[in-house]
């Protein structure tokens, strides 16, 4: 069995990094995602392919590890790989590293296949598997979460509500509903000044549409935030947790 592993080599741009020349966090996100887009353009399953038949992959949960951010100017590599297909589940890792070696992050992805036109998941084409021809035995090493988070117990007492934030065009992606990283986004608003993000878990939980709102309830717990993005029943859209510690002043 072939090792199906997919890379882009880019340069961190300009646009991507925030006022201390680093990548920002939805720069990040977007580089992971359109490494996995990328790779399934390049074997012909892509956006055109899925839209075709009523099909699409759904980001369940990811967990990503942040070890350092790359700089501006940077030359990085983006790889991916499924490596494991469960029932209507997919699996799949992801990682950031420089030209000399240094690995920036790693990911790792829960994804749902799912049948667009009854809008419920569908068992995974064996056309589908054997194109990936993923390995088992590829998964990244180390502890990785559970797909599911979890609120501590006493967790509404220690949140705090913040004003609704509409669903916007800029939102939208191809599947028509709020893009996994603009989850990010919107909830980054919520951290604290002087931190970094050193890691995050999300789950999506149902899809923001086009005009949505999202309620925001940000929940903090030592070097833990987590925003719930939720209807306005309290229904989430997406729970995300940031893993922080402090910015290293600048001498």
């Amino acid at each position: 069995m072939r090792h199906f592993m997919y890379s882009f080599n880019s340069r961190v741009r300009y646009s991507e990094v925030n006022s201390e020349k680093e990548l920002t966090l939805p720069s990040l996100l977007d580089y992971l995602q359109d490494c996995c887009t990328f790779q399934s353009e390049d074997l012909e399953i892509g956006v055109d392919y899925l839209a075709k038949e009523q099909v699409a992959w759904v980001l369940s949960s990811w967990e990503i590890k942040i070890y350092r951010y790359p700089q501006m100017g940077q030359h990085i590599k983006v790889s991916t790989w499924p490596y494991a297909f469960r029932g209507f589940y997919g699996y799949r890792n992801f990682r950031i590293e420089g030209d000399d070696g240094i690995i920036f992050a790693e990911a790792n992805s829960v994804w749902v296949f799912m049948d667009t036109e009854k809008m419920r998941p569908a068992r995974i084409s064996e056309r589908m598997k054997e194109i990936y021809t993923p390995e088992i035995n590829d998964e990244i090493p180390g502890e990785w979460a559970d797909r599911k988070i979890s609120l501590p117990d006493d967790a509404v007492k220690k949140s705090v509500k913040k004003e609704p934030v509409r669903v916007s065009r800029f939102y939208i992606d191809t599947n028509h509903h709020m893009n996994n990283g603009k989850y990010i986004l919107v909830a980054e608003e919520y951290l604290p000044e002087q931190v970094v993000v050193c890691g995050l878990r999300a789950e999506y939980r149902k899809s923001a549409m086009l005009g949505d709102m999202l309620y925001p309830v940000v929940t903090m717990e030592g070097k833990q935030i987590t925003v719930t993005l939720a209807d306005e029943k309290g229904a989430p859209y997406a729970v995300i947790c940031f893993q922080i510690q402090k910015k290293e002043r600048q001498s």
